[in-house]
């Protein structure tokens, strides 16, 4: 990432509605996907990324795309995109899954929340997606051009997205937002912020893109400010940008898209499958019926890995090896090359991700990074780096 070179360029970058409590927080911006964003506070990356694993960050995430997928034939229209179980999504749950290609590509991955008000019998169905803020026009588009026919598409781009993160952050916003205690890993409920914090309504699901327990919170953009400055008061809350983002999803072994996955990979080869429910599979209820479903059913049938897979990789030495770093094996025959990767404070070493051919992606498999012309060792290991620490009871 690197800072706008001019006041023209800062000017065309969008701004959150945080960007001015950003500021003020003497944050240093730099833009990405499009928006101006805050890539670390003044105690820097590694502070934000060790007090996320102790207690709790706030992180702006509004420049993800929040979308509104409404009406009677939703869940299958839905289907017919995603290869996930969106009919059996149950109410005031959330799940994972991604936009795939004629190829069995990803164009994108998403979150989709069930959160029909009412549950009564026959009220229009409601999901809630959450996409990839470089994505987000593209992802709209998809939708609407192959099933804006049969339902309600709405873009929400009014609406702001505030992440709260670390193992103290229940209890924190069960202050603010009681219904939170009561929700599990991947619940999400409509709540109400108290009348001294704007009296608004907000969407929030117990999620996240660090690895430890949290919260993602939809709140419309005039209530942001209020909303995250109530959170930054409560005892332990502390600011965290983007730069602390990165480390904390890859200790976590999280994809980001554009990096360590694409439309040149598919789930399987980005061992995503887990998000392929059975239903879906082949030999499934609803199996298939999806871009790419040939594509991606032969490889889960295949019931072996692909010819090319994502790994973990860890690092002998300190040193970071990171994204573009070329991978050898012990001949020095270039195998891959590492998609994420940087020197983490929890896990206290180099870590990566990369795709290597299946006959490499053994755990204990030795590979060699090229940095500045040195072969750094690194070792095939299970992921994620870091256990996580979801609240799924």
């Amino acid at each position: 990432m690197s800072e706008p070179t001019s006041a023209a360029a800062a000017a065309q970058l969008q701004q959150t509605p945080l960007h001015d409590l950003h500021v003020r927080l003497g944050a240093r911006m730099v833009p990405f996907a499009g928006y101006s964003m805050p890539l670390q506070y003044d105690k820097g990356i590694l502070a934000e990324h060790r007090h996320t694993r102790q207690s709790a960050s706030l992180f702006d995430v509004s420049h993800m795309g929040q979308v509104r997928v409404r009406g009677g034939q939703a869940a299958a229209a839905l289907e017919s995109l995603i290869p996930v179980d969106v009919a059996g999504l149950a109410l005031g749950r959330q799940r994972y899954g991604f936009l795939l290609d004629a190829g069995g590509g990803i164009l994108d991955d998403l979150m989709i929340a069930h959160r029909t008000r009412d549950g009564a019998a026959g009220s229009p169905q409601e999901y809630f997606l959450v996409v990839n803020a470089a994505r987000k026009q593209h992802d709209l588009e998809w939708l609407r051009g192959h099933v804006g026919g049969r339902c309600e598409i709405e873009a929400l781009p009014r609406h702001a997205l505030l992440a709260l993160q670390g193992p103290a952050a229940a209890q924190l916003l069960a202050g603010l937002l009681p219904v939170v205690a009561r929700l599990r890993f991947m619940d999400v409920a409509w709540a109400r912020l108290p009348a001294s914090v704007g009296d608004a309504e907000v969407f929030v699901s117990r999620s996240g893109y660090t690895g430890e327990d949290g919260f993602e919170i939809s709140v419309p953009g005039e209530h942001a400010a209020a909303l995250a400055e109530a959170l930054l008061r409560l005892p332990g809350v502390a600011p965290a940008g983007l730069g602390a983002r990165d480390t904390l999803r890859l200790e976590a072994g999280l994809c980001l898209y554009g990096h360590d996955m694409d439309t040149a990979t598919t789930p399987v080869q980005a061992r995503l499958q887990w998000a392929i429910q059975k239903v879906r599979r082949s030999g499934g209820a609803r199996a298939g019926g999806f871009p790419g479903a040939d594509i991606v059913l032969a490889q889960l049938d295949a019931g072996a890995l692909p010819d090319t897979v994502r790994v973990g990789l860890r690092g002998a030495q300190r040193a970071p090896v990171r994204e573009g770093a070329e991978l050898r094996d012990a001949d020095d025959r270039v195998v891959g090359r590492v998609t994420s990767g940087a020197l983490t404070p929890t896990a206290d070493a180099a870590i990566a991700m990369a795709y290597v051919p299946a006959a490499c992606a053994a755990p204990g498999m030795q590979l060699y990074a090229v940095v500045r012309d040195k072969r750094l060792p690194m070792q095939v290991v299970d992921m994620p780096f870091v256990p996580h620490r979801y609240a799924r009871t």
